[in-house]
């Protein structure tokens, strides 16, 4: 069996002056990073006195499993004779807040919109989002589940 090996760099960068002295005493910015990549700006949700303006864990789970999603899709597609054109989605997730600030993702809905060639088969088109679910790296390595709302419409 295969292993692939995943490595990212995360640098805080949210010392204000006093490092963590106080919960609002310091930045919840962070970056990370990869060599040769660019740079990605995180942190908190503001519900967490966050920056709204950087990308927050949660979001990045919710892209990793529609963006796994894509990629497993675009590929049964390829091998299947089903000419993706357009392709896009509107992921969400939620989660789940307890008293002592723990929680956990109930669940990710993708909404993926698709549009295959005018000589494609719609339905197989349809059936392979199934598939890719069931394939996706992402979505078999998490413990709630993963839905996926599909539209596949011919150009």
């Amino acid at each position: 069996m295969k292993q692939h090996r995943f490595e990212i760099d995360l640098n805080w960068t949210g010392n204000q002056g006093s490092g963590t002295s106080g919960y609002q005493a310091y930045s919840r910015n962070h970056e990370l990073s990869a060599p040769g990549k660019p740079v990605l700006p995180g942190s908190s949700d503001p519900a967490f006195r966050g920056d709204a303006s950087r990308y927050n864990p949660e979001e990045m789970l919710v892209g990793a499993l529609s963006s796994c999603h894509m990629l497993w899709y675009l590929h049964l597609c390829a091998v299947n004779n089903v000419v993706v054109e357009v392709y896009s989605d509107a992921a969400w997730g939620i989660m789940r807040e307890h008293p002592d600030g723990a929680g956990e993702f109930t669940g990710v809905t993708l909404r993926p919109q698709v549009t295959v060639s005018a000589d494609s088969d719609i339905a197989l088109a349809m059936s392979l989002h199934e598939q890719a679910n069931k394939l996706c790296y992402i979505a078999r390595s998490v413990n709630f589940p993963v839905k996926h709302e599909a539209l596949v419409m011919a150009r």
